[in-house]
């Protein structure tokens, strides 16, 4: 897959931006212990995929992506106002699945290596 600069440096600063914002300039106890992972920028700059991480249990993850809902456009309209950019992409926001996936696997290997101990140990 080809790189594109401009798609990763906006990426990045809307993954900082989304940050602040969380941490200083919004008040929901839905998001307060979320976590932005990653930001990945459509090709044509129109959307942007915010990536996001959420300590709790599956209840939390759930209040977590109703709190990204209803807060998605004043976290827009915050980034506009911050990055003054021409045109603001569309903010969709994903739970981040990699953390769960490596950590079930991490398990999984942990597994095989104490069935797979020899005899003599």
């Amino acid at each position: 897959m080809k790189s594109y600069p401009r798609a990763d440096r906006i990426s990045k600063a809307v993954q900082k931006e989304v940050s602040v914002v969380l941490s200083k300039g919004l008040r929901d106890p839905r998001l307060e212990m979320t976590t932005i992972t990653g930001v990945r920028m459509s090709r044509d700059l129109t959307t942007a995929y915010v990536y996001y991480i959420v300590s709790g249990d599956q209840s939390a993850k759930q209040a977590a992506a109703s709190g990204f809902k209803s807060a998605g456009g004043f976290i827009k309209r915050k980034l506009a106002k911050n990055l003054k950019m021409k045109y603001m992409p569309d903010l969709l926001f994903y739970y981040d699945e990699s953390i769960d996936y490596g950590e079930k696997m991490d398990s999984v290997f942990k597994s095989l290596k104490t069935d797979h101990v020899p005899d003599d140990q």
